[in-house]
């Protein structure tokens, strides 16, 4: 399953301010030196998998990237691997630099990409996302030769509206990532660090089979509930300092989240509903 564990525990990297962005404001070899130290921690706590993104770079330019941010996320994908070379890698570049966060993967040995707008369009808060991007995607992904990087897709993502697609249900869009070719599918809350909807879990592992990952909003009291329904978690607040995203992990709390991960998947439920989706 896209070279994670059931159950999976995936920690977040939120990677610096990258050169050119308005919050930038360290160089790139201090960039790669802090995300180091922060997969050290995530490695020590016993993370399953880590996934970096460039979510402090807002505001986000939508499409093409800078290739100032690629050169860094590579830099950095490279420094996780070497840190943590046992863990899948993941990597997603915002706002919609899929096809760079797919060539980042590429190079650096990544097993997977986050990616926002696979199918269908949308209105984020960076603007209107007009353009599904599975075409363009995986025919990029063919010409260089990556069908080893996974695709783990947004369904109706957070931080947007959806009144364009009102009339899309949940495992309908589910239905047509699958259609479309994705790895996975993502089902958020609404924003940064809320809880994605346990019938949203629930509607979106039934509809298609693809695994199925919570993207917001897991803590360690909380996350028990969610693994009954998903295959995993993709955790970043709550395992921070104070749960801010925008702080650096907490010892304390990524250990405590990595306890409650896998207790709920060593539970008799736990199996039972990993077995069902495996």
């Amino acid at each position: 399953m896209l070279g994670l564990p059931p159950k999976a525990l995936i920690a977040m990297i939120h990677v610096p301010a990258l050169p050119g962005t308005p919050r930038g404001r360290l160089k790139p070899r201090a960039i790669v030196a802090q995300v180091r130290a922060e997969a050290r921690v995530l490695v020590k706590a016993g993370f399953d998998a880590i996934l970096i993104e460039n979510m402090h770079d807002v505001p986000y330019v939508m499409g093409r990237q800078d290739p100032a941010v690629t050169a860094c996320m590579t830099a950095c994908a490279l420094a996780v691997r070497e840190e943590a070379p046992g863990l899948p890698l993941g990597v997603q570049i915002l706002a919609c630099g899929h096809h760079e966060a797919l060539a980042v993967a590429h190079a650096a040995g990544a097993t997977f990409i986050r990616v926002e707008n696979f199918t269908f369009a949308h209105i984020a808060d960076e603007g209107l996302m007009p353009t599904a991007e599975a075409g363009p995607l995986l025919r990029y992904r063919r010409a260089i030769d990556a069908a080893g990087v996974h695709l783990l897709c947004d369904v109706k993502k957070k931080h947007a509206s959806h009144a364009i697609t009102a009339d899309i249900t949940l495992p309908q869009a589910c239905q047509a990532c699958e259609f479309f070719g994705a790895s996975g599918l993502v089902v958020t809350g609404q924003h940064t660090g809320d809880p994605a909807s346990t019938d949203d879990l629930a509607e979106a592992c039934t509809a298609t089979g693809l695994p199925v990952f919570v993207g917001s909003g897991a803590t360690a009291g909380n996350i028990a509930g969610m693994l009954a329904h998903a295959d995993g978690v993709i955790v970043g607040s709550s395992i921070k300092r104070g749960g801010r995203w925008d702080a650096g992990p907490d010892p304390r709390r990524c250990a405590a989240l990595v306890a409650a991960g896998k207790s709920a998947r060593s539970s008799p439920a736990g199996r039972v509903a990993a077995r069902r989706r495996g």
